[in-house]
């Protein structure tokens, strides 16, 4: 994975301290919380309902072990001992004090990480398949170009002040594992008719209080030709964004209102410009960053130990029938770790756990760790040998749960127990429905099957692409959840039907289980 060099780290330690001097600014009264509020943004600080919330930045979901005990260490001394991993790969800390936000910017810059562009009109936190690297189906690894994104965009000074936050996803396989088509860009690898490997690149798609799915601009373009074309989309939109209006000023009203052929041509215009003024530099940065995610040795050990201790144990085997994936080594595993054991807040990991997932990392996986979309943790490298201790260690942990993809495994924003935008809470029903489908003994027989959850219209849980989809609608003060269905955020995403006027919170669990 990609490590920080002299010039990456004095920048973020620059940032630190100068937030760290508005933060006393805003203590002693220099600074008015308005006068304060452009500041903290642009360090991923909220203000939400009962507290400052952190937003802390993990790039493409890919994080090592000593990053995830730093943020176990951030969770314990500053936060209540948790964390709340997102649905853009990232972290959130939901209790910090003021004061003590510089000391966890520190702490996350003394492991090469940071919380810049986690908020704010600008291009935030560049997310990727969380299967990167790894999976059996992928034409090549999009981490590097990932980064690459997350350099260029990092304080690039034309695109600070947006017309309205910007996000891009990336994925190297043919089946969509980064909900692309629900990005302002996408980028989904290709190969041409000559073989040779590109981007279909993907524009205007988003979820919010007016969902659409991102529409093809380029059906194939070389790797060289990348970042100058993400450039040319992103100028074009800072030119033509509506600044009247935040509720349409996404790249996906701008695309929609000037067609997609008059979009895609005013980028080709500024992509013709910029590329020659690139001079190819980017490729030579780029050779720079893919020396990082060079693939780790991999092991020829037997698989007989793992292949009997299925048999023998039918707990394991359940558990390696849900969490694991083909990888593209053989005798290697992916193992997805899920944050959703039946009853908890989806997504939350405590501090004793996040060093567990570290350790595990560390020992058996190549210390690679990943957060997924999805809201749970994968150690990409893992041989099957070694699956049976590391099964052992999750279940003395309450990490063992065996539901990735099933009913319990639910996708939820943090509603109205946080977030001052939420309109009804969306925790408490995503812990009633994996207790209810778990009391059933149902999940396992039913399959496959992804429920996403939002606590308000702007759909930070994804429920407009899920197989149902639910909506906490604040009716005349009470609590109020609509259903959608039948639809999926993979590379034939589309957007989900409304089911009819939507149940009382007494009455979603009943409703979810008549569908069912």
């Amino acid at each position: 994975m990609y490590k920080y060099n002299d010039f990456d780290a004095a920048f973020i330690q620059e940032r630190v301290d100068q937030f760290r001097a508005q933060v006393g600014r805003r203590i002693d009264g220099s600074l008015t919380e308005d006068e304060f509020k452009p500041l903290r943004l642009m360090n991923g600080l909220y203000l939400q309902l009962h507290a400052y919330m952190l937003r802390v930045a993990i790039p493409y979901g890919t994080l090592n072990s000593a990053q995830m005990r730093q943020l176990a260490h951030i969770a314990e001394k500053w936060d209540k001992g948790y964390g709340h991993f997102t649905t853009r790969q990232n972290i959130q800390y939901n209790w910090p004090r003021l004061e003590d936000v510089p000391d966890m910017l520190q702490a996350l810059a003394d492991v090469g990480m940071h919380a810049i562009q986690t908020s704010g009109n600008t291009i935030r936190n560049v997310t990727a398949d969380h299967f990167a690297g790894a999976a059996a189906d992928e034409i090549e690894d999009p981490r590097p170009v990932a980064e690459l994104l997350r350099q260029w965009s990092t304080d690039h000074p034309e695109f600070q002040f947006l017309p309205r936050k910007f996000k891009i996803a990336v994925t190297g396989s043919p089946n969509d594992r980064a909900v692309t088509k629900a990005h302002d860009i996408g980028l989904r690898m290709v190969r041409n008719d000559a073989g040779e490997p590109g981007f279909e690149v993907i524009v205007g798609g988003g979820l919010g209080r007016t969902p659409m799915v991102g529409k093809v601009i380029r059906d194939f373009l070389p790797r060289e030709d990348l970042l100058p074309y993400v450039e040319a989309i992103v100028s074009v939109y800072n030119l033509l964004g509506r600044r009247d209006n935040k509720y349409k000023a996404r790249i996906k009203i701008t695309v929609a209102e000037n067609g997609l052929d008059t979009y895609r041509d005013l980028v080709e215009s500024r992509f013709q410009q910029l590329r020659s003024e690139f001079s190819g530099f980017d490729q030579e940065l780029l050779a720079q960053i893919e020396q990082f995610f060079a693939p780790p040795g991999f092991s020829r050990k037997s698989t007989g130990g793992y292949e009997a201790a299925r048999s023998a144990n039918p707990a394991f085997r359940a558990w390696t029938d849900t969490n694991l994936s083909a990888h593209r080594a053989d005798g290697y595993a992916i193992v997805s770790i899920s944050l959703k054991a039946h009853g908890s807040t989806p997504g939350d990991a405590t501090a004793e756990q996040m060093r567990v997932l570290a350790n595990l990392a560390e020992t058996y996986g190549h210390d690679e760790l990943r957060i997924s979309h999805e809201q749970n943790v994968i150690i990409p490298h893992v041989h099957k040998s070694d699956l049976p201790a590391i099964y052992s260690v999750l279940r003395e942990h309450g990490l063992a749960t065996a539901n990735i993809g099933l009913i319990s495994d639910i996708i939820a924003c943090p509603g109205m127990d946080y977030c001052a935008l939420a309109t009804a809470r969306s925790i408490p029903i995503a812990q009633e429905i994996a207790e209810r489908f778990d009391e059933l003994k149902l999940e396992h027989d039913v399959g496959p099957l992804k429920i996403k959850i939002s606590g308000c219209i702007n759909a930070c849980g994804h429920h407009h692409v899920g197989h149902i989809g639910i909506l906490g609608l604040d009716r005349d003060g009470v609590e109020n959840y609509q259903i959608t269905l039948g639809r999926d955020g993979t590379e034939t995403a589309t957007i989900g039907e409304r089911a009819g006027p939507g149940f009382s919170a007494d009455e979603i669990i009943p409703a979810v289980e008549r569908l069912v």
